[in-house]
């Protein structure tokens, strides 16, 4: 009996972190509905185009490039490169567009992302902050999908779409549907009001909402997001604002990466009583439902496989001979059956990780890979936090350059 509760606990929480909480949404946003009001506006706001780098020679360029293509009044845009700590020629590429009107912040002192974005906040003349990464590209439309939401007074931050560039194999598929799926659920919950996830790569806020962040914070786009959550304003999701970029290298990269943003994750958690809009519960729970259960996924999947395995060593009896009862119990042949199905995901995941696979069936049968290994990230990133191994300066983490 108790064995089968802790499976079933288990097998919940995976199910309502990844799928029940969506189905939830969808039905809250039926009854309750929040629409954007867009206002009339003869003029376009002053925009800063806020970039952080840290030793990013190789692609700053390009990525200037990019904006200055920007479907955007050019009057209008300031684009300011963060690049503090960079000991390669970041900041001497960033200076050689002076010229076309980019400007630098640069220290050589490397204090992390957080703190070289608000040393360049001294400088943003817009009324509107987007914030983005080095790396990523935008569509020409971007920053005019990105602002129009702000006509409504009631919104103070915006995110956009982040899309995995096509070609990077079953890792790059995997992360691509990854970030579909979690389009799919910030367009669910800015229906019901507020969305509680913004890419740190292509998110608009005002400027006048800007707090400065306490020392050590590691994830700086989810601390933006709540200070303006916290005040009453309204966080909302455009996904005609499109941002590109292509996936980490390796696996192993992409670990990496997801550590470190689980880390923050952590440290959120513990600062929340502070940062939660308690007075809006509807909100709380997306928060708490969206963000904060997601690291704790490993732990029901640790949960379920030793349940299952203790079941099969330790048989349950049959309080009934309805086969719902005891399929829910745990007794033979489901918990056999259950066991297998479950060696059977983490036998691929094996596979996929050690043998990459090339044919497209085989890139989706990759995708039991990439949940492993995302979640343990998540173990990898608790364990960082709890011996304070984090620090809250980015690390940064290869992208594939390569031709697609």
């Amino acid at each position: 009996m108790i064995v089968a509760v802790c499976f079933w606990f288990s097998v919940a929480g995976i199910l309502y972190t990844y799928a029940f909480y969506p189905v939830l949404l969808f039905f809250l946003s039926r009854f309750i509905k929040k629409r954007v009001i867009f206002l009339s506006s003869s003029s376009k706001p002053v925009v800063t185009l806020l970039i952080a780098a840290y030793n990013e020679e190789e692609i700053i360029a390009s990525k200037l490039k990019n904006c200055l293509q920007l479907d955007f009044p050019r009057e209008r845009l300031q684009i300011l490169v963060a690049a503090d700590g960079s000991n390669d020629r970041t900041a001497q590429i960033v200076e050689s567009f002076a010229d076309q009107g980019i400007e630098l912040s640069f220290s050589p002192e490397r204090r992390g992302k957080m703190a070289a974005v608000d040393r360049a906040m001294q400088m943003v003349r817009g009324e509107i902050v987007v914030m983005s990464d080095a790396n990523n590209l935008y569509d020409p439309q971007t920053l005019l999908e990105l602002v129009k939401p702000f006509s409504d007074p009631e919104v103070g931050l915006v995110t956009g779409a982040k899309t995995i560039l096509r070609g990077d194999g079953a890792l790059g598929e995997s992360e691509g549907f990854y970030w579909k799926y979690e389009s799919f659920v910030k367009k669910l919950e800015t229906r019901l009001g507020s969305c509680t996830s913004a890419a740190g790569e292509i998110m608009a806020f005002r400027r006048s909402l800007y707090q400065k962040p306490p020392e050590g914070i590691i994830n700086d786009d989810f601390y933006i997001l709540m200070q303006v959550l916290s005040r009453g304003f309204r966080a909302v999701y455009a996904p005609l604002a499109r941002s590109y970029e292509r996936v980490s290298a390796t696996a192993a990269d992409e670990v990496t990466r997801r550590a470190r943003i689980v880390a923050g994750r952590y440290q959120a958690m513990i600062l929340s009583p502070s940062w939660l809009p308690w007075r809006q519960p509807i909100l709380v729970w997306q928060v708490i439902s969206h963000k904060f259960l997601r690291p704790l996924v490993p732990f029901g999947m640790i949960g379920a496989l030793l349940a299952n395995i203790v079941s099969v060593a330790f048989p349950a009896t049959a309080l009934a001979e309805s086969p719902i009862v005891r399929f829910f119990f745990l007794t033979q042949p489901f918990n056999w059956i259950i066991l297998t199905l479950q060696l059977i995901f983490y036998g691929e995941a094996i596979i996929a990780a050690r043998f990459p696979p090339r044919s497209r069936l085989m890139r989706m049968l990759y995708l039991p890979a990439f949940l492993v290994n995302s979640n343990l990230a998540a173990l990898k990133g608790l364990y960082r936090f709890l011996t304070r191994q984090q620090s809250a300066n980015w690390q940064r983490v290869q992208r594939r350059t390569d031709e697609v």
